[in-house]
């Protein structure tokens, strides 16, 4: 029997979730065996906007990507919801949405509006109070359980590390399923972080290229004590990489041949997104071979 993400979480191992921002990367990501996905809204604003991850986006285009998500794969998907989009009751809106478009986990932070991505600086924190409110708003709106909830602060860039470890118990308090404390700088202060909270609640680790954060491998982490590993911007920066390349090599040689074998060709593609199935599953409800004496 398939378990819930929420009875993953209890295991040992941390669970490797790369980034995604639409169906398509979604797909390619479940073909390639990843037990959980993450729908980064940074990764968002790069792709849908053409932009950077400082509040652009909006809770609908979050909640529309994240349907066409789980839509067509069945990996379970953590969300960046941000600040919520809004106060307490803004929150409590945002969770709805994404619960209905098929969110296992959905992750809130304590960045003031418009927030900011955790790797940039001159981010701001509302009050701990504040936050508070909001996460009680998220954890009564939901519809079951199985949705979880999962705590963010980046209250390290603000406050310091003391204030951030502060700001984490008191969410913890509040009964969230899960915690993102955001750009710990070294590996003792992500040692700290989990002695202090990893047996209590399972704790994500953040892996951007290029961030404040260390890089470690998944494995690594995970003896660290954090449960949840993401590369949330990876799967955009190596698709940007590649489309510089591509880009450049067409307009040099007029031609796609150079790039030929860092390519898929179109039985390739087709046979990726599944259009031999599709075309199958549609020729049962072709009116030329229904039973003709059929009612």
């Amino acid at each position: 029997m398939r378990l819930s993400f929420k009875q993953r979480l209890q295991s040992p191992d941390a669970v490797l979730a790369p980034g995604i921002y639409d169906a398509f990367t979604a797909l390619v990501a479940e073909q390639a065996g990843f037990e959980a996905l993450y729908l980064s809204g940074a990764s968002i604003a790069y792709t849908r906007l053409g932009r950077s991850d400082v509040g652009l986006t909006t809770a609908v285009e979050v909640a529309d990507t994240l349907a066409r998500i789980t839509e067509r794969v069945r990996t379970p998907v953590i969300v960046d919801a941000d600040t919520g989009f809004g106060n307490a009751l803004n929150v409590q809106r945002t969770v709805r949405s994404f619960e209905a478009a098929g969110a296992a986990m959905i992750q809130l932070e304590d960045q003031t509006f418009p927030k900011r991505c955790g790797h940039l600086d001159g981010k701001g924190v509302v009050s701990k109070a504040e936050m508070v409110g909001k996460l009680k708003a998220a954890l009564d709106a939901r519809r079951t359980e199985q949705t979880l909830i999962m705590a963010r602060t980046d209250a390290l860039a603000v406050e310091g590390f003391d204030s951030a470890l502060d700001r984490a118990d008191a969410y913890v308090a509040c009964g969230v399923d899960a915690l993102f404390i955001e750009a710990l700088r070294t590996p003792d202060q992500m040692r700290q972080a989990c002695a202090r909270f990893a047996g209590r609640i399972p704790m994500l680790a953040n892996m951007v290229e290029g961030g404040k954060t260390p890089i470690l491998p998944a494995t690594d982490l995970g003896q660290l004590g954090f449960r949840i590993v993401i590369f949330p911007g990876g799967t955009a920066r190596a698709v940007a990489h590649t489309l510089q390349r591509y880009y450049a090599s067409l307009k040099l040689h007029q031609t796609t041949a150079p790039e030929r074998d860092r390519m898929l060709d179109f039985d390739e593609l087709n046979a990726l997104i599944g259009t031999p199935e599709l075309l199958a599953n549609a020729r049962r409800y072709d009116a030329d071979a229904q039973d003709p004496g059929a009612a």
